[in-house]
């Protein structure tokens, strides 16, 4: 039975630090996109917005998929 939770566990964590992720870069997009057609002349091209967002959504992996696993057992238990 533990094995089987802690596979499901594995999982929920995966899909969570993802889902959490992909969120972030949502906002990180929106938040560039309002400051720069904000601008008169644009600060930043979208080849940096872009290369912005795989950034944040490297870091954001690292950070969460080392969180979230904590936080889903916890859950689970």
């Amino acid at each position: 039975m533990d094995n089987v939770s802690g596979n499901n566990t594995g999982k929920y964590a995966l899909i969570a630090s993802i889902a959490s992720s992909l969120v972030l870069v949502m906002i990180f997009a929106v938040l560039s996109f309002i400051v720069n057609s904000s601008r008169t002349i644009p600060l930043y091209s979208q080849v940096d917005i872009i290369a912005g967002m795989v950034f944040v959504f490297i870091l954001s992996m690292i950070v969460s998929a080392s969180v979230w696993p904590g936080i889903i057992e916890k859950r689970v238990k």
